[in-house]
């Protein structure tokens, strides 16, 4: 069961959107693995029943690494593959650019490309949300005390966007040229940069890279769907062996190993 809901309209600018998840209870003796494919967001996850996070390096990676039961996820500009032989109950939320600072003090750069364990950040306040969260008996009433804990913090700690990387940020979604970002921030190069990874955590050209991705698997649809190269054309990429090479850096897979995956939902896929 998946219960998701749009937090309320003071976490909006913050906040993407909240869920919370009973799935089926499956259980694996031998490690199944999940690439997570990069939205462009960071995520904040607390799993309450199940096994801990285990994330793995690499193809070869057997074993893995636990990361623990509240994470954070920074932004990304690549899959990455975590165990899934067990069920899980978790609740999280997809947070925007500028919530790093919000909600954890940090710059979101320094986040990014990882998974860090909540209590790094929160200290002993991250294992009392764990458990307040865990003290209600219901999915809508879990979401409840989650929404209640990120309006806490971010109350406590408001941080506004920089309006010039605002600005950008929603230029760079419909594919406006960098140079014309920069221009437009009344910036250096350098500075406009080092703003946008303070919010984004990842610099603008790999986060357009990420954006222009997720263009092409919010048209795919699976087997009755358009062409890749023509999905590929329609989200801005050069050629189809540009969109190859991007597709198997992101996703770890090729177009047609994705297709034969058929995941139920595009940026969740067994592997």
């Amino acid at each position: 069961m998946l219960l998701t809901r749009a937090p309320a309209s003071w976490l909006r600018p913050y906040v993407r959107s909240m869920w919370a998840m009973v799935p089926a209870a499956t259980v694996s003796n031998t490690p199944l693995r999940e690439h997570v494919l990069p939205t462009g967001d960071m995520h904040l996850v607390f799993r309450l029943s199940g096994p801990p996070l285990r994330l793995f390096a690499d193809a070869e990676d057997r074993t893995g690494y636990t990361v623990g039961y509240a994470i954070v996820g920074g932004a990304r500009s690549a899959f990455y593959a975590r165990d899934v032989s067990g069920a899980t109950h978790s609740v999280g939320a997809q947070l925007r650019p500028g919530a790093a600072r919000a909600l954890f003090g940090l710059p979101a750069h320094e986040l990014a490309e990882r998974h860090t364990p909540l209590d790094a950040l929160w200290g002993t306040a991250a294992a009392h949300a764990l458990e307040r969260i865990h003290a209600a008996d219901a999915l809508e009433a879990q979401l409840e005390v989650f929404e209640a804990l990120l309006t806490e913090r971010l109350r406590s700690r408001p941080q506004a966007m920089h309006p010039a990387i605002a600005q950008a940020l929603a230029r760079l979604g419909g594919g406006a040229p960098i140079g014309e970002l920069v221009a437009a921030s009344g910036y250096s190069h350098r500075r406009f940069i080092s703003l946008f990874r303070d919010a984004a955590g990842l610099p603008p050209k790999r986060l357009e890279r990420v954006l222009r991705f997720q263009r092409v698997m919010a048209a795919w649809t699976g087997a009755h769907t358009l062409p890749w190269v023509d999905l590929a054309l329609q989200a801005g990429y050069s050629d189809q062996p540009h969109f190859n090479r991007d597709f198997l850096e992101i996703t770890g897979m090729t177009p047609q190993a994705y297709a034969r995956a058929a995941p139920a939902s595009p940026n969740h896929v067994r592997a």
